[in-house]
């Protein structure tokens, strides 16, 4: 398994709802947001997988968060942001059932280091050789 690790905590469901009540249809501070990560992400993939590619995976997502505050489902919306700066890096195609056969997620409290630390399992291998 692969390791990819992203610094920092994403934007929760709330921040995300936030973000979108405070646009109009000229301008979208989510759309902003969106990309910042997206590039973020990107960034990472490439520098820490160094252009590796995986055909489907399951990604075993830790989320290490700086306290309890948010609820964990708010967190985990997160994985949006992960799977697009994913695609944006060409570490996988796509971010649909072809590509991601499912995630698991985990939470952590690291209050001096908040971080999102993935696993990557390439899996269906042996169905693809066939």
């Amino acid at each position: 398994m692969d390791q990819l690790i992203i610094p920092g905590e994403l934007p929760s469901l709330n921040q995300i709802i936030d973000l979108a009540k405070k646009g109009n249809r000229i301008y979208q501070p989510y759309n902003d947001v969106k990309k910042q990560l997206n590039i973020m992400i990107m960034y990472q993939c490439r520098k820490q997988l160094k252009g590796k590619k995986f055909n489907k995976v399951f990604l075993h997502i830790t989320w290490f968060c700086k306290n309890k505050k948010q609820d964990k489902d708010n967190i985990s919306v997160g994985q949006k942001f992960l799977f697009d700066g994913m695609v944006h890096a060409k570490v996988i195609e796509n971010d649909g059932w072809k590509n991601v056969d499912g995630f698991s997620h985990r939470f952590e409290v690291d209050k001096n280091n908040p971080r999102i630390e993935i696993l990557i399992e390439e899996v269906g291998l042996n169905e693809q050789s066939q």
